[in-house]
């Protein structure tokens, strides 16, 4: 949050906080809930506990779920007790009552964006609508990244929020392209989630880029191959059914992982733990192709089909690509 406006009333950063996520999202549970804040989980419960005392939140129930006191009679509550304790800041705190309309701002929020389509810019804000909707999602996640590469930020910031969809019995359905299973943590992290239930396939490639939360939501790019431009988050029925459409074509054109893995790991020639693209580059090195016309086969530049000879020839112990080529038949490798 940019600014702490309940603070005059003696309410902290983070309990404000937790205060207007759930009048977002009343009726919500709160287990997990510093997940989707990124906060400590010991400070949250104690945020938690000091919104029950204040009373702005209602006594959690027994189905585990969090309930928000009406902003009005909330911040009345608040103000008497401010101003019983601090009687010398009265002007101060009879100003703020302003921040009643920001609060009630809250609550009409989740209406307003209900239906329709909502356009989202930056990607800080892209990445938190992506935790909200993932924190909240109840039954199936749908997505195909294009990216050929998750960056270790990537990668931590989605972890605890994927693996605790798929503890809940959430099903994750998940496309990517083969290129990403060269980058090691990359390619990790999806055999990971795949040990843990989610359900992942690879695909030669695709320029759609897509998630969708419950068959009711889904997330696109405003231009696939800059996301930094923003995102459309739809609504409308009619949309994102026809999103869902071309999810399933796109999944049923993909390969499994596993399959993948192995066909990447061996082969009728042997090949020891070549990677199906390593595999693809030696054939080029020894037809003599030039490096151009290779990185343009392959759909890769010339910097990257270059460092992946360069490691052919050290994983061969040749000196150059002639040899290699030599020693990759002697081999069986092709």
């Amino acid at each position: 949050m940019a600014e702490n406006e309940m603070a005059v009333f003696g309410v902290s950063a983070l309990e404000e906080e937790l205060y207007r996520h759930f009048l977002r999202n009343p009726d919500t549970p709160a287990d997990d809930v510093h997940l989707l804040l990124h906060t400590d989980p010991d400070e949250t419960r104690a945020c938690l506990a000091r919104l029950r005392a204040l009373e702005l939140l209602h006594p959690e129930r027994p189905d585990g779920r969090v309930s928000p006191a009406e902003p009005e009679a909330a911040l009345t509550r608040l103000t008497d007790r401010r101003l019983t304790e601090l009687h010398r800041e009265l002007q101060r705190v009879t100003r703020s009552r302003h921040v009643i309309d920001g609060l009630r701002a809250e609550t009409s929020a989740r209406t307003e964006t209900s239906v329709g389509i909502e356009q989202l810019d930056g990607l800080s804000n892209i990445r938190n609508r992506i935790d909200d909707l993932a924190f909240f999602a109840r039954d199936e996640i749908l997505a195909v990244e294009t990216s050929h590469r998750l960056s270790p930020e990537n990668i931590a910031r989605s972890r605890p929020l994927d693996l605790r969809c798929l503890r809940r019995g959430v099903r994750i359905r998940n496309v990517v392209v083969r290129a990403a299973l060269d980058d090691r943590p990359t390619a990790d992290y999806l055999r990971e989630l795949a040990s843990h239930g989610a359900e992942i396939r690879v695909t030669g490639d695709t320029a759609e880029r897509m998630i969708v939360y419950d068959r009711s939501t889904a997330l696109v790019p405003l231009d696939p191959r800059n996301t930094a431009r923003g995102a459309l988050l739809a609504h409308q029925s009619g949309l994102v059914t026809n999103i869902i459409a071309l999810f399933e074509k796109i999944w049923e054109g993909a390969e499994d992982l596993a399959s993948s893995a192995r066909s990447e790991g061996s082969g009728p020639g042997g090949g020891g733990d070549l990677t199906e693209r390593e595999r693809q580059v030696l054939a080029f090195m020894c037809t003599g192709a030039k490096d151009e016309a290779g990185a343009r086969e392959l759909e890769v530049s010339v910097r990257t089909y270059r460092r992946y000879v360069a490691e052919l020839l050290q994983t061969l112990g040749a000196n150059s690509r002639a040899q290699a080529a030599l020693l990759a038949r002697e081999r069986g490798w092709i």
